[in-house]
């Protein structure tokens, strides 16, 4: 098998992308730590709130940034492990990470509280995710869109925001913002899991290749611009992504589809299991709450007689 890094260190690491990614996370502390007094309504950063930023740009460049992009241009299995994480991961962190405060300096604009209020309604979330995913990855649509740079780029935005508005309803804190309550939240979660399933069985059950830009050698070289320079494609002999795995491209095929649903079900089960515990802690909490109401109210009326 030939080396990943006949592709070069730009194709491999991205240095534009880590050097924006970093001045992201920059920008980030200078808001909410030296310039946050500047801002009405402003509360100390949270270290779990900074821990989950850093993490989401982290992983960002990571997934998009790093080899793991160049494999998944040549792997459709890496591909799948690559938009979990930007789709059910990030998003996630990233509205975890971003202070109260300024979710609601954000939202003051109306444009963006417009969009934000319309999108992120919990049924029109789940439905516009599950199609937009599902939409993508007809083979038609994710041969089209890796062939042109500026089409992917779009998309792949699309995407990440339908994602953004997927998650909002579960993980936002702000008052007076769409939000799922209580138990309603496992029942949205399994939900959208259940609505994504179609697709990634279409995936797993395929017998023949399904995507050109990984089984066909002209095709793929044409998807490989999308991280790897022209200039140095130009000077490689290169036939198609066989040089450089030994995996046959329906078990590639077959495996992005079931690693897919793995990683979808091992996230959903974490946030299933903290809204679980989060629930009962509630609940307990409740009832010591009227536990202890009962107590003084028998007090007060022994106290009277």
């Amino acid at each position: 098998m030939m080396p990943l890094n006949i592709f070069g260190f730009q194709a491999l690491w991205s240095p534009y992308l880590l050097a924006f990614t970093l001045l992201i996370i920059g920008v980030y502390f200078l808001f909410t730590i030296k310039w946050r007094t500047r801002f009405e309504g402003s509360q100390p950063l949270k270290i779990k709130e900074a821990i989950a930023f850093v993490s989401a740009l982290l992983l960002f460049y990571a997934v998009k940034g790093s080899p793991v992009d160049l494999l998944a241009h040549i792997l459709f299995s890496v591909h799948m492990v690559q938009m979990a994480l930007l789709l059910m991961l990030i998003p996630a962190l990233f509205i975890s990470g971003i202070p109260p405060w300024m979710w609601r300096k954000f939202l003051s604009v109306k444009v963006f509280k417009a969009v934000f209020r319309f999108f992120t309604k919990p049924i029109l979330a789940l439905l516009v995710f599950s199609a937009f995913f599902s939409v993508y990855h007809l083979p038609v649509v994710l041969d089209t869109i890796k062939l042109h740079e500026w089409l992917h780029s779009l998309v792949t935005f699309i995407l990440f925001l339908s994602a953004l508005f997927l998650w909002w309803p579960i993980v936002n804190k702000l008052e007076g913002e769409n939000q799922v309550h209580g138990l309603k939240k496992i029942g949205y979660i399994i939900g959208s899991a259940i609505l994504i399933t179609p697709a990634c069985a279409l995936i797993i059950f395929a017998t023949n290749p399904m995507y050109s830009t990984y089984s066909n050698g002209e095709a793929w070289l044409k998807a490989m611009e999308l991280c790897v320079p022209a200039s140095t494609l130009s000077t490689l002999n290169l036939s198609g992504p066989e040089l450089f795995t030994n995996m046959p491209v329906v078990e590639d095929q077959q495996l992005g589809g079931v690693i897919m649903k793995i990683i979808q079900e091992v996230i959903y089960g974490v946030f299933l299991a903290m809204i679980f515990f989060q629930w009962y802690k509630s609940e307990q909490d409740n009832a010591d709450e009227i536990t202890q109401k009962a107590l003084e109210d028998r007090q007060a009326i022994a106290s009277h007689q």
